[in-house]
């Protein structure tokens, strides 16, 4: 695992909801009312509709803010499977959206766990789908990854790489003039959801086929399999069209269908976001940062926190909450439509919009100390 948060962490003494902490340990004269729980929330279909915002994001962020019957900022972060530009700038747009600070400290996107990843490819050639142009190349080398392309970068050098496609002056000005039948790519990062599957896929039959290197007539049996890491597994997500849309985890479906069919086998990939364990072990060490940064309190075999994801996937949201040990919240505003039927992972409660789960988990964390 590339996080290695302890899961002892649930195996100590549980103390839920609002506890009455000294603000000096052993003075119980001073004591206050601390949040001793944490709420992540998706923002596709909980927050947001594509740019809209949901006209119960806003209470439920005040509330969180300190607008409550406590007068208690409650740690949050906003966790997405989406992506495609850097923390500091979503984060920023998500600022203006919503009308409450949102930073790198308590935002996290499905690509946020690959800066723990960097390390190991740091020095190596690699390449990344998704986003526009060469965004994404841009957030792979502020997480320390030097040599970064893109099939953009690809489709310049060689045209006749995918014959049925022309890039946008845009995109041609945005690639980056490289060799590529010298340049043995090690690791293929889908950091986000691909602009141009067809393009993508051949690109990534080339090399991985090759082991690297793209146009060669067969593999380099010297080099190592190429690594390939998906970010989002979401099939699907919610924006403001009427039916959810396909997300990168049908790109993958669609990938793996093709290397099936070319050489007999899917191929092997590490895949993170939500629901996986690293990703939720992520969120937890961001809201135990969170507690701290709010209110100077940290982890101890005394103070352990209770954890809620508020989110519109059950495939995601809601499996990877259930799968971690957290509470999970469903809302009806997104993916999850109850006239299908009921959800595939049952939820610890539903609602029916965010600012109702964050209403209710907070009357359920006051319940268990009164």
């Amino acid at each position: 695992m590339l996080f290695g948060a302890s899961r002892a962490l649930r195996g100590a003494r549980s103390c839920h909801g609002w506890r009455f902490l000294s603000a000096v340990a052993g003075a119980c004269a001073n004591s206050r009312h601390i949040p001793s729980f944490g709420i992540a929330f998706d923002i596709d279909g909980v927050l947001l509709h594509g740019a809209r915002v949901l006209s119960e994001a806003q209470r439920a962020l005040s509330i969180l803010d300190g607008n409550n019957q406590f007068n208690r900022k409650i740690p949050y972060i906003l966790m997405t499977n989406g992506g495609g530009t850097s923390e500091v700038d979503r984060s920023r747009k998500l600022t203006e959206q919503l009308g409450f600070e949102i930073t790198t400290s308590n935002f996290m996107q499905a690509h946020t766990i690959l800066k723990s990843h960097a390390q190991k490819y740091a020095n190596k050639p690699v390449l990344v789908l998704g986003g526009k142009r060469d965004a994404l190349r841009k957030v792979a080398e502020d997480y320390g990854l030097q040599h970064v392309y893109t099939t953009l970068d690809v489709k310049a050098w060689n045209p006749d790489v995918w014959p049925f496609c022309d890039l946008t002056p845009e995109e041609r000005a945005s690639a980056k003039p490289v060799d590529f039948s010298t340049t043995p790519i090690s690791a293929i990062f889908v950091f986000h959801d691909p602009r141009n599957w067809a393009l993508d896929v051949q690109i990534m039959m080339d090399i991985i086929q090759s082991r690297g290197i793209i146009g060669s007539s067969g593999p380099l049996v010297s080099a190592p399999p190429v690594e390939l890491v998906f970010c989002n597994p979401d099939l699907q997500w919610r924006s403001e069209f009427p039916r959810p849309r396909l997300g990168q985890g049908a790109f993958r479906e669609a990938f793996q269908a093709v290397h099936q069919a070319v050489t007999g086998a899917p191929y092997p990939y590490t895949q993170f976001g939500k629901p996986t364990t690293q990703t939720y072990e992520f969120a937890e060490k961001m809201l135990h940062a969170r507690m701290v940064e709010l209110h100077g309190v940290s982890v101890t075999s005394d103070i352990q926190p209770r954890f809620y994801m508020i989110g519109d996937n059950p495939e995601s949201d809601i499996a990877g909450a259930n799968a971690a040990g957290w509470s999970s919240i469903l809302v009806r505003t997104g993916v999850y439509d109850p006239a299908d039927g009921p959800p595939t992972h049952k939820p610890t409660h539903e609602a029916e919009n965010v600012e109702a789960a964050v209403h209710w988990a907070i009357e359920r964390e006051f319940a268990q100390t009164t």
